[in-house]
């Protein structure tokens, strides 16, 4: 099967399962965190300018993975850099960049999400695109910002399948407006709560007396623990949570990784970016995660915001950025935002097969009478 057929086989292998599956997003389950409005998408793509894309690749029983493309606006992000920052959960991963990216405070690549053994694969493809654009021929050092989840059950994950084709179908592919979630691009492997998890995003537009601004968030999720939905226990009502049994493989300890992505239009450094990163953990916490040994818990927080871009061969910097006291409504946008992305990763996920596993969806129908259950859903 050529590349452009397995795309497509992807492509239909989802829309098949989830006209089947009726699977949904969160708030069509009646699962709405927090007190923000949504943007028109409820996605990181409500914050103008950041573009999203994938690349599927299915082939055979065996090769079950992808790539995720954020780009945080459309001109080159090398010659026009954004601030970034980086909060890590747990270190337990391979974010290629990841010191470049702490030290100097600043996005000077697309961010790239995908397999574990793929991720210097991606990173290489990356850096060969970049260097193909206008402006570019005399630059001899690139960051290329890689994060990645170990998608090894569904996946022949040694065979190290994403290669240049998958990133530039990826970077080809990045648009505006909603996104896809679910078993798709770098979620196409991946596992959550031991049922299928996959990309989920949200977003959260603070109210004109807070600044008005526009949080999204994006998330790559892999990781296990004791799902819990709005606080009602899902897991435990499912039977199925990490702990369950007293001796548990890795698997069952809540072992493995999410990606967190956040966007913003609020000006703001590297320094508030860092903090902004940080509260995506608590999102992710309200989930049922505890971040285990062999999580890698990152999360990856930039601004769009004109008033702090910074051109690569700026001798002085004159920014204009919110100040402390300006940052709880963006803290709190950030926190509800990523918990629903997480949400919204798992009810999207289909049911995926591959390297002779099965991972299932998470069954809607038995979610919805858990919330009706413990009266947390807004109906």
């Amino acid at each position: 099967m050529d590349h452009v057929a397995s795309l497509s086989f992807a492509l239909l292998f989802t829309m098949a399962t989830t006209a089947h599956g009726q699977r949904a997003r969160a708030r069509d389950l009646g699962v709405k965190p927090g007190v923000f409005p949504t943007g028109r998408n409820n996605a990181i793509t409500d914050v103008v300018g950041v573009r999203v894309g994938h690349a599927t690749l299915v082939q055979g029983d065996s090769v079950r993975t992808g790539v995720t493309a954020i780009l945080p606006h459309e001109g080159n992000l090398f010659l026009d850099r954004v601030p970034a920052a980086l909060h890590v959960g747990n270190g337990f991963g391979k974010l290629l960049g990841a010191t470049q990216l702490a030290e100097l405070g600043e996005l000077e690549s697309p961010i790239l999400l995908t397999c574990t053994l793929c991720v210097w694969n991606a990173a290489d493809a990356l850096v060969d695109w970049m260097l193909e654009q206008p402006g570019m021929e005399n630059v001899r050092s690139i960051n290329p910002l890689v994060a990645e989840t170990n998608d090894g059950t569904l996946n022949a994950i040694r065979s190290r399948p994403i290669g240049a084709k998958e990133v530039r179908a990826a970077l080809a592919a990045a648009a505006s407006g909603a996104v896809l979630e679910g078993s798709v691009g770098a979620g196409t492997g991946t596992i959550a709560f031991g049922w299928k998890g996959g990309i989920g995003t949200s977003s959260r537009v603070l109210p004109a007396p807070l600044g008005g601004w526009t949080v999204g968030v994006l998330v790559q999720s892999n990781f296990g623990g004791i799902l819990q939905v709005l606080g009602a226990p899902v897991g435990r009502e499912l039977g199925q949570y990490a702990f369950k049994r007293e001796t548990q493989a890795a698997n069952e300890r809540g072992d493995g990784s999410i990606v967190m992505v956040v966007a913003t239009d609020a000006p703001m450094s590297d320094r508030n970016l860092r903090r902004v990163a940080a509260r995506a953990i608590m999102g992710l916490s309200r989930t049922g995660s505890s971040a285990s040994n062999g999580s890698g818990d990152y999360a990856i927080a930039f601004s769009t915001s004109t008033r702090v871009r910074r051109a690569n061969n700026a001798q002085r910097l004159t920014t204009e950025e919110l100040g402390n006291d300006e940052m709880s409504g963006v803290f709190e946008a950030t926190v509800e935002a990523t918990e629903e992305a997480i949400y919204n990763s798992l009810f999207q996920a289909t049911t995926v097969s591959g390297s002779g596993h099965t991972a299932e969806a998470i069954p809607l129908d038995k979610v919805r009478q858990i919330l009706a259950k413990y009266h947390v859903a807004d109906r």
